[in-house]
């Protein structure tokens, strides 16, 4: 089914060759160029080898069948597609989206939220996320230490959660920064290290690098999306189902994850009670010692 981010005001290049080329073309490169037609966003990131796969065919089929189309090759057909599609929506656009959908009153705000919420406990209370939960938390519960992959509004849960983690006793490090900053950040991924990543339908390369890093230490990933059909979720080892609203333009909500993220790390705590309580107990032993007046070794 074609994505509804179209405009009827832009020409659709992939889709006019389609109708005029498709016909000449032998079944198998047809197969591939109908799947292209018909899964236009899912091919924006994919690689020639994942469409073979769907497909049924292989990697040099699909190149055929694009180059038979009229394209240079993947990138020219990415390219054509995206510029279809037109450029992704913008926060502010969201933002603008969300609210003149709402009427000028806090009640609406208050059910805009609520209803969201309402339906992700829902979701994460489903049989498949009880048993992905477990899985998470399982694989947390024997790990050397958790590293916590977001970028954007995503990073600050991630440093959030970083913190929570450390309160329970599980060494925890952030990877919430791009460029260098990850680069650096990613030294610390070792063997035995179990990795939880937060990230949506784009395999933007912050992500694949991170996940190519895990998978070449041999560090089992955790992802929380609400993107079940993205490269990530192919990719990683336990997917967590979280939905964040945005439906139709709209603001997506970052609580939701929240929400998943504060069962992993209860569900981990209680698996190891008594590491958290010793953990906690330092950690009032420090602040004890902190206050103003306290005794001093």
């Amino acid at each position: 089914m074609l994505s509804t981010r179209t405009s009827k005001s832009r020409v659709d290049v992939y889709g006019e060759r389609f109708r005029v080329r498709a016909p000449a073309l032998s079944p198998r490169l047809q197969a591939v160029a109908r799947y292209i037609n018909d899964h236009r966003e899912a091919v924006l990131e994919q690689t020639a080898m994942e469409i073979a796969a769907v497909t049924d065919t292989s990697d040099a089929t699909v190149v055929r069948a694009i180059q038979a189309l009229g394209f240079a090759g993947l990138r020219d057909l990415k390219h054509t597609l995206e510029h279809w599609f037109g450029p992704a929506v913008t926060s502010a656009e969201k933002m603008t989206t969300t609210v003149n959908a709402l009427a000028c009153d806090v009640n609406t705000g208050i059910d805009f939220v609520l209803e969201g919420h309402q339906h992700t406990c829902e979701v994460l209370s489903s049989a498949p996320n009880r048993y992905a939960i477990a899985q998470a938390v399982a694989m947390l519960v024997e790990a050397r230490q958790v590293a916590i992959f977001g970028i954007g509004a995503s990073g600050i849960l991630a440093e959030y959660t970083s913190r929570l983690f450390s309160r329970i006793g599980m060494p925890a490090n952030v990877l919430n920064q791009t460029g260098i900053g990850l680069a650096e950040q990613l030294l610390v991924l070792q063997r035995g290290d179990v990795l939880i990543m937060m990230a949506q339908k784009s395999a933007h390369r912050e992500g694949q690098t991170t996940l190519r890093e895990a998978k070449r230490l041999g560090i089992p990933t955790i992802l929380l999306t609400n993107a079940l059909d993205s490269r990530f979720s192919k990719e990683a080892d336990v997917v967590i189902h979280v939905p964040r609203g945005g439906e139709k333009g709209k603001l997506p909500l970052h609580g939701t994850v929240l929400l998943c993220l504060e069962m992993i790390i209860l569900s981990v705590a209680s698996a190891t009670s008594q590491r958290t309580i010793k953990s906690m107990k330092r950690i009032h032993e420090f602040h004890r010692g902190l206050k103003p007046g306290s005794k001093k070794g």
